[in-house]
């Protein structure tokens, strides 16, 4: 008995030795711990199932934490990759773009990027409601592989990246305001010309 549990022990450190992971086991850890999400459709199903995702993982969902995620924009298209005869189903490609930015504090852009997925489907044009249910299942699946990605892109920032970014993200919006400022005092100590009056004869 004890050498079988020793043995399990064994493969155990060794498989996690080799970075092998049970599904769902810290896959999505992230070094945030708290995030503010919105999205232009604000009870659409991307923002939905990715608030729930980053709570899963460990992380406070709230509006007003120190850095927000927004998801800017999703277009969803599609595009004929290949025509077929009457009778016989040709291929479309199915594409999805999630558009996002991530801001700090005072509401400053600390990045933006978009997440694309791409799929090919088969449709069948003496089966549309078959090929329609097919297309449906598989934007689906698209979704969660557009929330799997951006997961992995939040897994990318950590405290020190961010407050690297937020950082930068300052010293932008010190010098835009420091340039304000300047030419308005230009402006203000510029003499204004007179009107320049034509001589009546």
């Amino acid at each position: 008995m004890i050498k079988r549990n020793l043995l399990v022990m064994g493969l155990a450190v060794l498989l996690s030795a080799c970075g092998f992971q049970l599904r769902g086991t810290g896959t999505n850890e992230l070094s945030l711990k708290e995030l503010d999400v919105s999205a232009r459709n604000a009870y659409g199903e991307t923002v939905t199932q990715l608030r729930q995702t980053l709570e899963n993982s460990g992380v406070h969902v709230y509006n007003g934490a120190t850095y927000k995620l927004i998801l800017t924009d999703e277009r969803e298209t599609q595009r004929n990759i290949s025509y077929a005869s009457a009778g016989r189903a040709s291929d479309v490609e199915l594409n999805t773009a999630l558009y996002f930015e991530v801001q700090g504090r005072d509401q400053l852009p600390l990045m933006g990027d978009k997440i694309q997925v791409q799929k090919v489907v088969s449709h069948d044009g003496n089966n549309l409601v078959g090929s329609d249910s097919e297309t449906l299942q598989v934007r689906k699946e698209m979704r969660r592989e557009l929330i799997q990605r951006m997961m992995t892109r939040l897994q990318m920032l950590t405290p020190e990246k961010l407050a690297a970014l937020q950082q930068t993200a300052d010293n932008k919006a010190k010098a835009d305001a420091d340039a304000l400022k300047a030419a308005q005092e230009y402006e203000d100590n510029t003499p204004k010309q007179s009107p320049v009056e034509v001589p009546v004869e």
